[in-house]
């Protein structure tokens, strides 16, 4: 039966009309005049039979189902943009891996590790993309996924990569105004100062109590955030008491912006995973805990496959870092960087 599918044309001057609130706009990005996009968006209209933009004393504005199907169109137009670029590159003779990461974790530990593994892998194009929630392979696009924890994940291989370590830090201003004149702190002098709270690790603070022996009243209180990479950011301006992976907060308690409070404590472990049906090749980091030691990089290698590219792997719950699954069959060859993060 014969697709009832508007042109790709007719869908792009669409996308971007409605991205620009504009026709000018859209036409401008196209490289095509206005009257070209005005025709294209009405014969889409016509196709579907609905107005998708009525006028605005401004320009033009979307209907609330021009709304609804703006955002349809442009996920699936960006499917469409990546998977095209995906198929020029394999045509190319290039590997593609496309890797799930946590965002704190790639900025803070991946992406500084990147130029060395493009130096020894140049036929690998490696994409990251933002997974901040676990998800289902199935449909992602991802090859693997880098993420913390050691939760079950149906239908994955996983390969551990790094323990991660969680430490309390506080800003040096904020300890000398809450709690002046401590050198040597307790935990219930920590419990003292605002608590930042991690959104997917709601009862951190008080497992991390718990282990230093303590209860402490209000331990789930507090600003909740996303990321680390906010946590250590408000911490470091005196917002509050944040309990995050010290490799993550390594460049601000060198920079002095972040003092530790007690020594760490074990957190979740940072994890590779990739699912177990697709045949391809996956590079990960295998990294020794702590940021002094240099990674040992291993490249995961599956059975029936040359090319860099393995099935959609998941990101796990936070910006934290830890361990990774793969499948039994591939054989293992040492080779650069690759990463991981966690997140919450």
């Amino acid at each position: 039966m014969r697709r009832r599918l508007p042109s790709t044309a007719a869908l792009a001057a669409f996308e971007a009309a409605a991205r620009h609130g504009s026709y000018t706009g859209a036409a401008e990005e196209l490289a095509v005049t206005q009257s070209a996009v005005c025709r294209q968006i009405a014969a889409l209209e016509t196709f579907v039979g609905v107005k998708l933009f009525r006028r605005g004393r401004r320009g033009v504005l979307l209907t609330e189902a021009g709304q609804a199907y703006g955002r349809v169109v442009r996920a699936r137009l960006d499917e469409l943009e990546r998977d095209t670029l995906s198929l020029m590159s394999a045509g190319s003779g290039r590997g593609t891996l496309e890797l799930g990461v946590v965002p704190t974790f790639a900025t803070e530990w991946l992406l500084p590790r990147l130029p060395d593994f493009h130096q020894r892998h140049p036929d690998i194009t490696l994409n990251l993309t933002t997974r901040i929630q676990p998800f289902l392979f199935e449909g992602s696009g991802l090859d693997a996924a880098l993420h913390a924890g050691g939760a079950p994940w149906p239908g994955t291989d996983s390969l551990h990569l790094m323990r991660e370590s969680l430490v309390a830090v506080a800003s040096p201003g904020l300890l000398a105004q809450r709690l002046p004149g401590r050198q040597r702190l307790r935990a219930d002098d920590v419990g003292r100062l605002p608590l930042l709270q991690m959104a997917t690790r709601p009862q951190a603070w008080r497992h991390w109590f718990e282990a230093q022996g303590v209860q402490v009243e209000g331990d789930l209180a507090g600003p909740r955030m996303d990321l680390f990479s906010m946590l250590i950011a408000a911490a470091s301006r005196g917002l509050g008491a944040a309990l995050v992976p010290q490799l993550l907060a390594e460049p601000a308690l060198r920079e002095g912006r972040l003092r530790v409070l007690l020594p760490a404590a074990a957190g979740r472990a940072g994890t590779a995973r990739r699912p177990t049906a697709r045949a391809a090749a996956v590079a990960v980091v295998r990294h020794r805990p702590g940021l002094s030691n240099r990674p040992r990089r291993h490249c995961l290698q599956s059975a029936g496959s040359s090319q860099g590219r393995g099935e959609p792997p998941a990101s796990g719950h936070g910006d934290g870092a830890g361990g990774a699954r793969r499948r039994p069959q591939g054989p293992v060859s040492d080779l650069p960087t690759a990463a991981d993060e966690s997140r919450r």
